[in-house]
């Protein structure tokens, strides 16, 4: 009987060795990349900056993003308080792997539209611990993935994935994310510095379906070597409502809602 049990058992070791091999690093990070997200999405976000002595400073955003199939647009109006209102932000984000984002700031202050250089990649957005490299989207052929290993959450299969650049020179040495197998959605994010030390944590706190899209609707960016963190919370939020093409331009950026 033991005999039976041992075989049984690496049997079904195997057949688990076999599961976690059947897909690679970079179909794992694709996934995520492709999974669905609808045609335009808009709604609330709070952007909430918490430093290391506890104090807090909140934001308010209006955001709205459009799938236009090659290239993905997001445009954010600051709305409050008084010191960062009528600021925009806007990012155009492409399907080609050989075209990096495009992103614009407004500046009330300075009343024009600045575009953001990849030398500027490595900043953090407005006081955030969110760069603006953060904000993008990476695309998966950047980076060399490799499944460190499979994990059980609530009973679901979570492959956890090390993504190391191929720029050397790139702000990040390397980034660890955790993803769900069943949804690809990725809930958690490690990302090292140049020196391979833990930097920041990303994780996804809550989310929402919408007739199976999945909205991470709070997400939380700890600073772990400056002991601070931003929360963004996405409420309010509403799919394919047919937002104007004409909403993603410099000139709206300037004009805002």
């Amino acid at each position: 009987m033991k005999r039976i049990v041992m075989a049984v058992m690496l049997i079904a070791l195997f057949s688990g060795q076999l599961m976690a091999t059947d897909i690679t690093g970079l179909q794992v990070i694709q996934n995520v990349d492709n999974r669905p997200t609808g045609d335009d999405m808009q709604g609330d976000l709070k952007m909430t900056l918490v430093n290391s002595r506890g104090e807090t400073r909140v934001r308010d955003i209006k955001q709205f993003t459009r799938d236009f199939g090659d290239v993905e647009k997001k445009i954010m109006f600051f709305m409050s308080p008084a010191d960062v209102r009528n600021t925009s932000f806007m990012s155009w984000s492409y399907d080609d792997e050989s075209k990096s984002d495009d992103q614009w700031i407004y500046l009330p202050a300075l009343k024009r539209v600045k575009r953001i250089s990849s030398d500027s990649n490595s900043d953090y957005f407005m006081g955030s611990d969110f760069t603006y490299d953060d904000l993008g989207d990476r695309h998966p052929s950047e980076d060399r993935h490799e499944i460190l290993r499979t994990e059980e959450v609530d009973g679901r299969t979570v492959y956890v994935v090390e993504s190391v650049p191929k720029d050397e020179d790139y702000m990040y040495s390397r980034t660890v994310t955790w993803v769900f197998a069943d949804t690809w959605v990725g809930y958690k994010k490690e990302y090292y510095d140049e020196d391979d030390d833990l930097l920041k944590i990303l994780t996804v706190e809550e989310q929402e379906d919408h007739d199976g899209i999945i909205v991470l609707t709070r997400t939380k960016m700890t600073h772990v070597q400056k002991n601070q963190h931003t929360v963004m919370s996405f409420s309010n939020v509403t799919l394919n409502q047919g937002i104007d093409e004409g909403k993603f331009t410099e000139r709206i950026m300037r004009r805002g809602l």
